[in-house]
C-alpha cells in the first residue's frame, strides 16, 4: 500500500512541464511588426508559423556573409524597423514517444524573449521545458494575455 501511495504522489509531480514566466499584460499590438532571427530548431519554426497563423507581420533576419555562421542578429534595416525583438534560444529537441504521445512527441527546452523596441521593456520572458504542442498553446494563451485590449 505505501507504495502504491508513493506512485500517486510522484507521477503528478513527474508529469508536471517546468516553466518560469513573466508576462506584461495589455502590452502587445499584434499590428505591429515582428523581427524573428532565421533559422533555429523546431520551436523558432513553430513559433513564426504560430505568430503567421495569428496574423502578426513577421520580418525575419538576413545573411551578412555567405559563410555558414556569419548572420545579422541585429539586421539594422529589419530589426531598427520592427516593434517587437523576439530572441529564442533553445536546446536540440529530444523526441519523447511515451512521454509527449499526446503532445507532438518532441520534447522541448527553451528560453525565449519578446522585448519591446519602441520602450527598451521586456514584456516576454519564458524559460521552458515541455512538450511541443503544449509549448504552442501556451505561448498562444500568453500572447492572449499580451494584446491590448484584451479583457483576460
Amino acid at each position: 500500500m505505501p507504495i502504491k501511495k508513493l506512485f500517486v504522489c510522484i507521477v503528478p509531480l513527474c508529469m508536471c512541464a517546468c516553466n518560469s514566466v513573466y508576462v506584461k499584460k495589455n502590452s502587445l499590438a499584434p499590428s505591429e511588426l515582428f523581427y524573428v532571427d532565421r533559422g533555429g530548431d523546431q520551436l523558432q519554426h513553430e513559433i513564426k508559423n504560430a505568430l503567421e497563423e495569428r496574423g502578426y507581420h513577421i520580418t525575419i533576419g538576413r545573411k551578412k556573409s555567405t559563410t555558414r555562421t556569419t548572420y545579422i542578429s541585429a539586421d539594422t534595416n529589419s530589426e531598427s524597423k520592427a516593434r517587437y525583438i523576439i530572441t529564442i534560444n533553445e536546446k536540440e529537441p529530444t523526441l519523447k514517444p511515451i512521454w509527449c504521445v499526446f503532445n507532438g512527441f518532441w520534447w522541448w527546452r527553451f528560453n525565449l524573449s519578446i522585448a519591446d523596441n519602441e520602450t527598451g521593456q521586456e514584456i516576454l520572458a519564458w524559460r521552458g521545458r515541455m512538450c511541443a504542442n503544449s509549448a504552442i498553446r501556451k505561448l498562444n494563451r500568453l500572447l492572449d494575455d499580451m494584446e491590448i485590449g484584451s479583457e483576460k
